[in-house]
């Protein structure tokens, strides 16, 4: 078990990258377009990700937001499960205090025996939405108590994943299903194996909680660019072997995006920035156009919202966009680069993946 979930864990890099490359998909929605567009353009980069030799393929959980249409990201594993065949697929991640524990193993194993060996669960402490949300989808105005508890329904959820809690608790006789008691139930062929468990934070709390419990780590670097370093630190230092994995593994989110001019790809991420904005300012829509960002006329807080934020997207032509990723890759240490394109079309989006799996000579399809 322990040599599986290590290799399932350290992935290989192809070409010339200097660590293996994944994507991180929000399921974006543009102005003019539906849910259904985004979920389309999700298989199709999930099938070009794969083809092109992409490690992994993460959704991340988001609620009451109009632009991304990742609510519910078991389900649309799911579906990019039935349209892949090799890469892996998980969570990035799915929000622990919004779920009861045993919802989120009992789903996940449904997962695992869709996709066996090649399904991930990263887990999250906040809620990925705003503060009314998160008490709708918990039934509970008691939100710091949810992050609070993180580590005790952590302990629960893994306990149901293993099948193992000990004799005398109260949950001794209840079974995530399907998971591994049915392969020790009379006549039992279902495999034990469970998804591997990753924490995921843009501080420093999962940092080290990931640490102690020698599990590998992804950090939110696309959105919390300052802690990046001192959250991997503080990760490498709390390392502790564990069953799962006998030395760190971290990955990181980053907004990348490569596009076939560079003027082309500072207007898709002014785009994106001024979807950012909206959301900041309790304004959330869809992404807008290019043309409509170009229209907007930011006020100066705005503007400077866009340059800080946009400071933190690796953006421009493909080799641009490689020799950012390759600097950043070298100043974190990072084990993996997770990627994610924000821009208003689904078609910009699987081009700049296209384009950044050419810069680095990964494999084509045949």
């Amino acid at each position: 078990m322990a040599a599986d979930a290590a290799e399932e864990i350290r992935g290989p890099a192809h070409g010339t990258a200097p660590v293996p490359l994944s994507v991180l998909d929000l399921v974006t929605v543009g102005a003019g377009r539906t849910a259904t567009d985004a979920l389309r353009t999700s298989v199709d980069i999930a099938r070009l990700a794969e083809h092109r030799g992409f490690h992994r393929y993460w959704v991340a959980e988001h609620h009451s937001m109009p632009g991304v249409a990742s609510s519910s990201p078991a389900v649309i594993l799911a579906h990019l499960a039935a349209h892949t065949d090799r890469i892996r697929l998980g969570s990035g991640g799915v929000m622990l205090p919004n779920h009861a524990p045993l919802v989120i193993a009992e789903q996940f194993g449904t997962l695992e025996a869709m996709a066996p060996g090649r399904v991930d669960l990263g887990l999250g402490r906040a809620p990925g939405t705003d503060g009314a949300t998160a008490a709708a989808l918990r039934r509970t105005d008691r939100l710091n108590e949810g992050a609070d508890d993180f580590p005790q329904q952590l302990a629960e959820l893994i306990r149901f994943l293993d099948d193992d809690f000990p004799d005398g608790h109260p949950y001794r006789r209840i079974h995530a299903v399907p998971g591994p008691v049915q392969a020790t139930s009379p006549g039992g062929v279902q495999s034990a194996h469970r998804p591997p468990v990753w924490l995921l934070g843009s501080s420093g709390f999962s940092a080290r909680l990931a640490g102690t419990l020698g599990l590998p780590f992804a950090f939110a670097h696309h959105f919390s660019a300052q802690n990046t370093v001192p959250a991997l630190d503080l990760y490498r230092e709390s390392f502790r072997p564990s069953a799962v994995l006998d030395a760190p593994y971290a990955l990181i989110g980053v907004s990348a995006l490569a596009t076939d001019d560079e003027k082309e790809a500072r207007r898709q991420v002014l785009a994106a920035a001024l979807n950012m904005v909206r959301l900041r300012t309790g304004r959330p829509g869809l992404v807008p156009t290019p043309e409509e960002a170009e229209a907007y006329d930011f006020s100066p807080m705005e503007e400077e919202f866009v340059r800080s934020w946009n400071a933190n997207v690796i953006h421009g032509t493909a080799d641009e966009v490689r020799s950012g990723l390759d600097d950043l890759q070298k100043r974190t240490g990072a084990d993996e680069l997770m990627l994610t394109a924000n821009a208003h079309g689904g078609d910009v989006r699987l081009r700049s993946y296209e384009l950044i799996a050419d810069a680095y000579g990964l494999p084509t399809p045949a």
